[in-house]
């Protein structure tokens, strides 16, 4: 297989003017949405994952003790983000499945369709307005084949714990997205929030994933306490990103909720940081990735 060139390009135009543009050929280009949501194209085609748009949490948790007020405005409205073919969903909590973003785009969109988890079909059919038919309901170490140059599989996450609904599906989800690009293939994982679990490695790393798309914002007692799970610390983001064979690291899942962040110096000096097995590459609007094979 030949190498991997990731080009690191920032910009200052709007984002939905950057999507606008001439897409390279035979390149998978990535921008964060914020959170733990990303906007990727390749092929023509056009995909979301975990798009949080909206202001639902603020509004739902103004007053309380964990306000979900925004640090960043959102880097982009639905109508701005043009043509989507996919939606990906990791599981059911409100920045991750957003009904503020994901209603507007299932309206706006006949053939867009949505991947979520079987055990938040349910959920997802509520939130997003969308018809069944829609909708592809999978679980963990299912494969599907949207189009012909994208294959996704679903791998397992815990979000502080592995969890099953009563059918036996898991709640939490992962998505290794491989991308069959001129060159060779281009194999992004974005593991839903997640911190590290026993068998996790074996099965990400048979997928052989180029770069992971991680979520480094940690976990505390005192979150879990107030019903507010957590993640992979930064170190723990980098160990798994190097276990997996992923030489690139894409840090997400910060910035966006004061009480649930991480610190944002450190991101930095980890991302400037070289002599490592893993690039960090910290997620940050204005910032475009373009993956290709040379």
């Amino acid at each position: 297989m030949t190498d991997l060139a990731i080009d690191e390009t920032p910009f200052a135009e709007p984002l939905d003017e950057r999507l606008g543009a001439v897409q390279p050929a035979g390149r998978v280009t990535l921008h964060w949405l914020g959170q733990a949501g990303f906007v990727v194209s390749a092929g023509g085609r056009r995909l979301v994952l975990d798009p949080y748009l909206s202001d639902t949490l603020g509004i739902k948790y103004r007053g309380t003790a964990t306000p979900h007020e925004r640090m960043m405005a959102a880097p982009i409205t639905v109508a701005g983000l043009g043509p989507v073919d996919l939606a990906l969903i990791t599981h059911h909590h409100t920045d991750h499945m957003d009904p503020g973003t994901l209603a507007p785009l299932a309206a706006s969109r006949t053939g867009l369709r949505f991947v979520v988890p079987a055990a938040s079909r349910d959920e997802a059919l509520r939130r997003t307005g969308a018809e069944a038919a829609r909708l592809d309901a999978i679980d963990a170490g299912d494969t599907i084949v949207p189009w012909p140059g994208l294959e996704v599989t679903a791998v397992r996450a815990a979000h502080e714990t592995l969890e099953l609904d009563a059918g036996g599906h898991h709640r939490f989800l992962g998505y290794v997205l491989r991308f069959t690009v001129s060159g060779g293939a281009v194999t992004l994982f974005h593991s839903g929030d997640t911190v590290p679990f026993d068998g996790q490695v074996e099965e990400v790393r048979c997928l052989r994933p180029d770069v992971a798309l991680l979520p480094v914002n940690g976990r505390s007692a005192a979150l879990l306490a107030r019903g507010v799970p957590g993640n992979m610390t930064l170190d723990e983001a980098v160990a798994l990103s190097e276990a997996v064979g992923a030489g690139t690291m894409v840090a997400h899942h910060h910035g966006l909720f004061a009480f649930n962040t991480c610190d944002p110096e450190r991101l930095a000096a980890r991302g400037r940081q070289g002599g490592s097995a893993v690039r960090v590459v910290p997620a940050r609007t204005g910032l475009e990735l373009r993956l290709g094979r040379v």
